[in-house]
């Protein structure tokens, strides 16, 4: 593990300890270069299928680009990170636990906007007006008028 202070490549382990998520160690390392202290967090590394791209191209399955759009969309609205990091271990888990060797980019997308639909309508609203990339002013309103009236019949209910 290099040094993020002098880019040494050794350390010690000086602590070591379960994440918050229970699904990561966090271990607090000490520098043989420098004597600085960092933190490391390690996870151990699954079967995570190839992300198809629109254009075709492919790539590794990335949860840090759910986690930054997710939390986006959830900017100023009464949402904690706690919350935004369990939806997304509750996506990674599912193409995890999927076995599929790929998925669609637009897959992963559609899964992000259901979350978001059931969590908060703002920050659905404005992650679908990212994703979905909306044309004119038209589209933007039936997906409002659709949101409210999925609003409506939850009320009713």
């Amino acid at each position: 593990m290099k040094c993020p202070f002098c880019n040494h490549p050794e350390s010690k382990v000086v602590d070591s300890r379960l994440g918050k998520d229970k699904d990561s160690i966090r271990r607090r390392r000490e520098c043989l270069g420098c004597h600085k202290r960092f933190t490391t967090s390690e996870r151990a590394e699954d079967a995570l299928p190839l992300v198809v791209k629109k254009d075709g191209r492919r790539e590794t399955f990335n949860r840090l680009k759910i986690f930054n759009g997710l939390k986006k969309a959830c900017e100023k609205r009464p949402i904690g990170i706690n919350l935004i990091e369990k939806i997304v271990n509750r996506i990674e888990l599912h193409y995890q636990e999927s076995g599929e060797r790929e998925v669609k980019s637009t897959e992963i997308g559609e899964r992000v906007m259901e979350e978001l639909h059931r969590l908060d309508g703002v920050a659905y609203v404005r992650f679908a007006s990212v994703y979905r990339q909306f044309k004119d002013i038209q589209e933007f309103m039936d997906e409002l008028k659709d949101l409210l009236g999925n609003k409506e019949e939850t009320k009713k209910k």
